[in-house]
């Protein structure tokens, strides 16, 4: 039997197979399309060096260096202020949109937690890890977890209280 493939083609593949779900995770993690396209390439970059080493079981460890890049890039961001002529334009939600609206509601709320809050919600709700799976991704206890997770949904339900309550967030006519 064959072992993992630890060539450049080995990472290659790697890549391609599991892109679409690297770059899913960034978007949830950063907000922003073009955050998460930068956040996989750095975390990716990051990865080759150890690419013989995690060959076999890459995932955990993409996972991992995505997370921690993420919280990295956003304290060494948030200091900074953006100067402009104008205030940018606020998209409104909830216009009637339905599905896409409560997407979008989500992922606005989700973009307003802490980063490592953000961390936490994405690789437990949207990535399905286990809280083990977790705290091993940030390199956290599982306790910091748990309660990370737990702050994170109570401020999501702030945020949405109609995703909690069952109640549409939109009202059609």
């Amino acid at each position: 039997m064959a072992g993992p493939d630890t060539s450049r083609a080995g990472f290659e593949e790697f890549v391609v197979a599991r892109r679409a779900a690297l770059l899913r995770t960034a978007y949830l993690l950063t907000g922003s399309q073009e955050d998460a396209e930068d956040l996989v390439q750095v975390a990716l970059v990051k990865v080759v060096p150890h690419w013989a080493r995690i060959a076999d079981r890459p995932e955990p460890y993409v996972r991992r260096v995505l997370a921690r890049e993420s919280v990295s890039r956003w304290r060494r961001r948030r200091w900074r202020e953006v100067s402009t002529a104008e205030p940018p334009e606020v998209r409104a939600l909830g216009d009637g949109a339905g599905e896409a609206s409560d997407r979008d509601l989500l992922r606005s709320a989700l973009a307003a937690l802490p980063p490592r809050q953000r961390a936490v919600i994405v690789l437990r709700y949207y990535e399905d890890l286990t809280e083990q799976q977790t705290a091993e991704a940030l390199g956290v206890a599982v306790g910091t977890v748990k309660s990370q997770a737990r702050e994170g949904l109570a401020r999501l339900r702030a945020l949405v209280p109609q995703a909690v309550d069952g109640a549409p967030t939109t009202v059609e006519a």
